[in-house]
C-alpha cells in the first residue's frame, strides 16, 4: 500500500520508480554489452572525425576516463574542465608534455547555481573504493546514494563558469566532441548548451542521475535539433543527423 502511494506521488511530480530488479538488469546489460563507448570513440577518432574536444568533469584524467588514450594517441586539441583542485592537479600531471591540451579549474554552472561541491573528506577516503574520489557533486544525495556517510562529507568551494563563458574564454568556434561526466549536473549543462549554441558536436553524457522531467526535455530538444541518440553503458550518445556514420 505504501509503495503504491509513493509511486502515485512520484507520478504526480513527473518521476517514476524503478524496482531494483529493473535497475540491476539495466546495469548488467550496460556493463556487459558488446558495444562500448570506447568502440565508438575508436571509430570516430580513427576516421579523423574528432579533432576538438571539451570534456567536463575530467577528474584526474585517468580514473574511469575514456578519453585519455584517444587524446594522447591522436594528439587531439582538448579543453579539460575539472572543479576539484586536487583532481585538477593530478589531471595536469597526467597530461604533462601534451601541449595540445588546455585545462580549466572550474565547475560548469547554469545561472550561477554552483559555488561549492560535496566530496568525501580525504581522511575518510580509505573507507571507500576507488570510485568515490570521482563523484564530487553539487548534490549531497548523489554521494549518499553511492553509500557515502553524510558525516564523511565536506563542502569544497569551487570556481564556477557558465558553458557560454567557457566557450568565450577559450574562443571555441568549432567542436567535434562534447563529453560530460558531471555527477548529476550533466542534464542542466547539456540543455543549456543545446539552447544557446549552433555548434553541433557529438555529445556524450551520463544520464542515469538526471531527473526524469529534465531528461525528457533534453530528448525533446535533441530531436528538435536533429540529433540521433541512443543509450550506451550509462551514457547517452548523441549524434547530429548529418554526421551519422
Amino acid at each position: 500500500m505504501k509503495n503504491k502511494l509513493l509511486k502515485k506521488i512520484c507520478g504526480i511530480f513527473g518521476y517514476r520508480l524503478l524496482d531494483k530488479k529493473t535497475f540491476k538488469n539495466n546495469r548488467i546489460i550496460a556493463q556487459n554489452s558488446s558495444l562500448k563507448i570506447k568502440n565508438l570513440l575508436e571509430f570516430y577518432f580513427s576516421r579523423n572525425k574528432i579533432n576538438n574536444i571539451v570534456q567536463v568533469g575530467a577528474n584526474d584524467g585517468l580514473s574511469f576516463d575514456e578519453l585519455n588514450y584517444f587524446i594522447k594517441k591522436y594528439k587531439t586539441k582538448s579543453l579539460l574542465v575539472e572543479p576539484i583542485l586536487e583532481n585538477f592537479e593530478k589531471l595536469k600531471k597526467n597530461y604533462i608534455d601534451n601541449e595540445f591540451v588546455t585545462f580549466e579549474n572550474s565547475a560548469i554552472s547554469v545561472n550561477n547555481e554552483i559555488s561549492y561541491l560535496y566530496k568525501v573528506d580525504p581522511k575518510y577516503l580509505h573507507k571507500y573504493d576507488n570510485h568515490i574520489p570521482a563523484i564530487p557533486s553539487f548534490n549531497l544525495k548523489h554521494l549518499t546514494d553511492h553509500g557515502v556517510k553524510k558525516s564523511h562529507t565536506i563542502k569544497d568551494a569551487v570556481n564556477s563558469i557558465s558553458i557560454k563563458e567557457l566557450f568565450d574564454k577559450y574562443e571555441i568556434k568549432k567542436l567535434d566532441l562534447f563529453y560530460l561526466d558531471a555527477e548529476g549536473y550533466d542534464g542542466k549543462i547539456v540543455y543549456d548548451f543545446l539552447s544557446k549554441f549552433e555548434i553541433r558536436p557529438l555529445i556524450i553524457f551520463e544520464y542515469v542521475h538526471i531527473e526524469n522531467v529534465l531528461l525528457e526535455k533534453i530528448t525533446v530538444k535533441l530531436t528538435k535539433n536533429k540529433y540521433l541518440y541512443f543509450q550506451i553503458e550509462e551514457n547517452l550518445f548523441c549524434l547530429p543527423e548529418e554526421k551519422y556514420l
